[in-house]
């Protein structure tokens, strides 16, 4: 039987997720809903439309968009395109028919082979740096059949492999696939679970506990990160907790992550809003932070 997956992009060159030079594959759905989440497209497991409308060519240049939708979610007003997202039912016609790129679609369906594939088209980059496959969301582990079966054939093929994981799914899903992963990159938020759930919607003991046991049976490295988030975990006492839960284990480190606003556009693009809009990043307070961290072993990334 086939395996398939949905997947919302495919980036190649990352040198960010795992060693040597990365092609990550994005998987679409995640149980998590953060507030400063920088890609809202990776939350829903379906595909998704999103719309652009600064490079819509209008109703009187084209409106093409209008004439194949089979809902009436899109008409013409003052020769603008205006849509009525509620009347959309998702048959994705409309990207199809824009010229400009303007309304398109978050989200496909791949096939193992199809995924592998692509990741192989950058094998020669792999040889040279140690880099390899990423795995990420999302959450990668919310497909588990897609993830251990896409992983398995990377390892068929001596490619290096890492998961970029939340931690928020069935410890034996983690454990199954720990097998063919060669570094895991583990998502702690906040140490408090009511504050975790009021900012992410989901609790964090599971995850906490599944870090643990991670640790527990996994020997090669895990990289706890930690987002520095304004309004949420900002204070060094909160980080140092954070820091703190990270197992004391030769294998693993902590690692923490400025916030940023890159994935806020496409909230708009969605339809939704963004939680996070008035706040603003400070690099000169996440230095401060940092440099209150020394003792913990934290290190810096962009993610």
């Amino acid at each position: 039987m086939t395996v398939e997956g949905v997947i919302f992009n495919v980036q190649r060159f990352n040198v960010h997720d795992g060693k040597g030079i990365r092609t990550i594959v994005f998987f679409k759905g995640c149980p998590l809903r953060c507030r400063w989440c920088s890609n809202p497209e990776s939350q829903k497991h379906q595909p998704e439309l999103g719309v652009n409308p600064g490079l819509c060519l209008g109703a009187k240049v084209c409106g093409r968009c209008i004439k194949v939708c089979p809902n009436g979610s899109l008409k013409e007003v003052d020769q603008a395109v205006i849509f009525d997202r509620g009347k959309c039912v998702g048959c994705f016609l409309c990207a199809e028919a824009c010229p400009s790129g303007a309304r398109f679609r978050y989200g496909e369906k791949m096939s193992v082979e199809q995924a592998r594939r692509k990741v192989e088209e950058d094998g020669v980059f792999y040889q040279r740096s140690g880099g390899g496959l990423t795995i990420s969301g999302g959450e990668a582990l919310a497909q588990p059949a897609f993830a251990l079966a896409l992983l398995k054939e990377a390892k068929k093929r001596h490619i290096d492999t890492a998961l970029e994981t939340s931690g928020a799914c069935d410890f034996e899903i983690l454990k199954e696939v720990s097998v063919h992963l060669d570094s895991i990159f583990y998502d702690l938020k906040h140490f408090d679970d009511a504050k975790h759930r009021e900012f992410t919607g989901l609790g964090n003991q599971a995850i906490i506990e599944n870090l643990h046991r991670l640790a527990g049976i996994y020997s090669k490295k895990i990289t706890v990160r930690i987002p520095v988030i304004p309004d949420f975990n900002d204070a060094p006492s909160a980080l140092r907790r954070l820091g703190d839960l990270a197992p004391k284990a030769g294998n693993v480190a902590a690692e923490y992550l400025p916030y940023h606003r890159a994935g806020e556009v496409k909230y708009n693009f969605l339809g939704r809003e963004y939680r996070y809009k008035n706040i603003v990043p400070d690099n000169d307070k996440f230095d401060y932070l940092i440099s209150q961290l020394k003792d913990h072993g934290g290190s810096t990334s962009v993610v």
